[in-house]
């Protein structure tokens, strides 16, 4: 009798849904909390060389970065901040405008000592990192965009109207309510919707970014990231001429952005390097690491990216 309640048990958690856990930073990474003009910027910081900055979009944050800062690091230093209102940066109520974003990554790396580095972005960093690059061209080496459009920048008044993308207006007190306790149902419309197969974003992972993004005010900040858009867009617009001059790698998920990425960026930058990868979505960390780590330590070393063009 005992023997078979014990293998009903083990049977019972044999069947439990696999939990991973996201991975976490090299312990020989810092952790620091960096003020900046109107917010504190939570910031990690490891390895040795010229220097890389990572940034996170919506529904992660810097520990999205984790793989890829562990394979830079050995050659880099590596800087991955939350962006202000998001993952354990501070709650300002303003600033969500993607220049003033950008001016925190400046006040960052020169906290930091570094003059230069290669910025790297991914959906809303994406736009970071665009809008660093158009506001501080002496300071990036090289830009690489991951699978987001950039506001403002051709095609933007087609790519807006996607039905998809219906979310950059959404936002409000009322919006807050309807989603205040309920962060899980929100998230998983984006893991799910925009993943090319969404069981590559494990049930830990969304545990894990559920949680953070349930704590006060970080709701509120993120559909701050989303209303500040317009503004954007008219920033950027100012910004297509020159084009910038820095190498630019587009990396689009084919089941996502896809080409569309170095479309855009072509209006942009005068030297685009366009990357399509294969059966990807949206959540190319996740979904396709080793094409991704690969493609982005290739540029960033100034080596051809395989499978480019």
């Amino acid at each position: 009798m005992i023997r078979r309640v014990l293998l009903a048990c083990l049977l019972a958690v044999a069947s439990l849904p696999v939990v991973a856990s996201v991975q976490p930073f090299p312990t020989t990474f810092k952790v620091q909390d960096i003020p900046v003009d109107g917010a504190t910027i939570h910031v990690r910081v490891g390895g040795k060389g010229p220097a890389v900055v990572l940034l996170h979009g919506f529904g992660d944050t810097g520990d999205m970065w984790a793989p890829l800062a562990t394979e830079l690091a050995r050659h880099h230093t590596v800087i991955v901040p939350d962006l202000r209102g998001m993952g354990l940066s501070s709650h300002p109520e303003s600033g969500y405008d993607k220049r003033t974003q950008a001016a925190d990554v400046r006040a960052v790396l020169t906290k930091l000592g570094i003059d230069r580095a290669v910025v790297v972005g991914h959906d809303i960093g994406t736009m970071v990192a665009y809008a660093y690059a158009a506001r501080y061209p002496d300071k990036t080496v090289r830009l690489i965009v991951m699978d987001a459009p950039v506001p403002g920048i051709p095609p933007w008044d087609q790519i807006v109207r996607l039905p998809a993308l219906w979310h950059f207006d959404f936002g409000g007190p009322d919006m807050e309510r309807l989603v205040a306790g309920r962060e899980r149902i929100y998230l998983d419309r984006f893991w799910n919707e925009f993943a090319g197969d969404p069981t590559k974003l494990d049930e830990g992972m969304r545990q894990h970014y559920a949680a953070i993004y349930a704590r006060p005010d970080a709701m509120h900040d993120a559909f701050a990231q989303f209303r500040a858009i317009r503004q954007d867009a008219v920033d950027n617009q100012k910004t297509l001429a020159p084009k910038l001059p820095m190498p630019v790698l587009a990396i689009g998920g084919e089941k996502s952005f896809g080409a569309n990425e170095a479309i855009v960026m072509r209006h942009a930058a005068s030297n685009v390097t366009e990357l399509v990868v294969p059966g990807a979505g949206h959540w190319l960390m996740e979904e396709a690491p080793e094409v991704t780590i690969a493609a982005v330590a290739q540029f960033v070393d100034g080596k051809p990216v395989a499978g480019s063009k």
